[in-house]
């Protein structure tokens, strides 16, 4: 044989992947536990009052920018937008559920559609795999995509084709906008804590640009569903900007606008999450912001709508609160925000959580705001929440059962997919 015939690769033994599976299998059955045991947990559970801050407009140049912590309050005043229609509706939920809520808005569509109203309206058809088939018909005069649950076709080595439309968005007669982390549904009107926001002047249009763009990148001209044009606009309102992550693009800005931001902080970072599961970079931001003296503050629920989320999101935190980081958690009620304010000068509110998925998988979008007005109301709204809320303590931290760490542990390998 020559001396330079390459060897063959010597086979993994049998023992040895019989041992990974078997981790494998471990840390999938746990998970299934988890699910099933939180599950039964809840049942006949109803969530507690939280407290809230009534809706209050903050003037941003030519237009306002309108902060909603209540889903009723948000969805009587989307409602009434939708109500007063004459031009164009562009309607966008990742969750659209077929209740009393839900009911109403699909009503209020197709009754604007009945009066001659463009209405064109997106839903992800994943996360409404479980709403009934009658509820998604729609009268002949909407326009309707409902975002396929496979949309890779024949490419399904193609990545930038699996992300979800995560993305909340409401366009009225290009003069007023809504963006945050609501679904529609008669539990997210007083069950859940979660923050949206109504925009009025310059920066709608760049919310419409959004819807447009996904629109018209995903539509099915076979079934009917014909392009949305946008007149450009003039107007440019600089301290608020749009960013929105396009999977099929490879668009990922809302992860850098994060980032930037946290970098740049010099006195306080107070972030609200509903799913906290940083990866690396963003620990060591947030560590290292909390090392050089800026109070940096997590606000997350105490328990989520996805038990295994919050174990895999609790593996960080004695990294955290081992550099200064203070780490609070909503009691009693669901918090759902995406939220973020810096120094008292910056301000996001949108869809994205901090975790792979939105950040780097999802189709999301996130407001931008550099005002000090909008910042104060955003730290008003954080201390309201702080009141329902309990600081986690690096002491009651370390002391945790011994089962705890274990869980940690075995499901540290789920980080990466969600």
């Amino acid at each position: 044989m020559s001396s330079s015939a390459v060897p063959r690769r010597r086979p993994v033994p049998v023992s040895v992947r019989r041992v990974l599976l078997s981790v494998l299998g471990f840390q999938l059955l746990l998970a299934l536990a988890l699910t099933l045991v939180d599950s039964y947990r809840r049942r006949g559970k109803r969530p507690k009052p939280f407290p809230v801050i009534q809706p209050r407009p903050v003037a941003i140049g030519d237009g306002q920018v309108t902060t909603y912590t209540f889903g009723k309050d948000l969805y009587d005043d989307m409602l009434a937008a939708i109500a007063t229609a004459q031009k164009r509706i562009l309607f966008e939920t990742y969750i659209w559920k077929g209740d009393e809520v839900g009911q109403r808005f699909k009503d209020a569509l197709q009754e604007a559609a009945g009066r001659g109203v463009e209405v064109y309206a997106i839903y992800d058809s994943f996360a409404n795999a479980v709403v009934s088939p009658r509820f998604k018909r729609f009268g002949p005069r909407m326009q309707v995509l409902a975002y396929p649950v496979y949309s890779a076709g024949w490419r399904f080595f193609d990545l930038r084709r699996y992300g979800r439309d995560h993305r909340k968005i409401m366009v009225v007669d290009d003069e007023v906008g809504f963006v945050g982390g609501y679904n529609i549904g008669t539990a997210y009107a007083t069950e859940w804590r979660d923050t949206h926001v109504r925009v009025t002047g310059p920066g709608v249009w760049d919310l419409g640009r959004a819807f447009a763009d996904f629109w018209n990148l995903h539509r099915r001209p076979q079934h009917g569903t014909r392009p949305l044009l946008l007149e450009a606009t003039p107007d440019w309102e600089p301290r608020i900007r749009v960013h929105r992550n396009v999977p099929r693009l490879w668009m990922f800005p809302i992860r850098g606008m994060y980032l930037e931001a946290i970098n740049r902080a010099s006195t306080r970072i107070w972030m609200t999450h509903a799913y906290f599961i940083p990866d690396d970079d963003f620990v060591d931001e947030l560590t290292a912001a909390a090392r050089r003296g800026v109070d940096v503050r997590v606000l997350v629920p105490r328990t989520s709508n996805h038990v295994v989320a919050d174990w895999l999101s609790r593996g960080f935190y004695g990294e955290l609160l081992a550099a200064g980081v203070r780490i609070f958690r909503f009691e009693g009620a669901m918090v759902h925000a995406k939220t973020a304010t810096v120094d008292g000068r910056w301000s996001t509110v949108g869809t994205a959580n901090i975790d792979r998925l939105s950040l780097t998988g999802n189709y999301e979008i996130n407001i931008e705001v550099i005002d000090p007005d909008l910042a104060e109301e955003m730290e008003r709204i954080f201390h309201c929440d702080l009141s329902n809320a309990t600081e986690l303590t690096p002491e009651e931290w370390s002391s945790r059962g011994l089962h705890k760490r274990f869980t940690e542990l075995v499901l540290r390998p789920f980080r990466p997919l969600l």
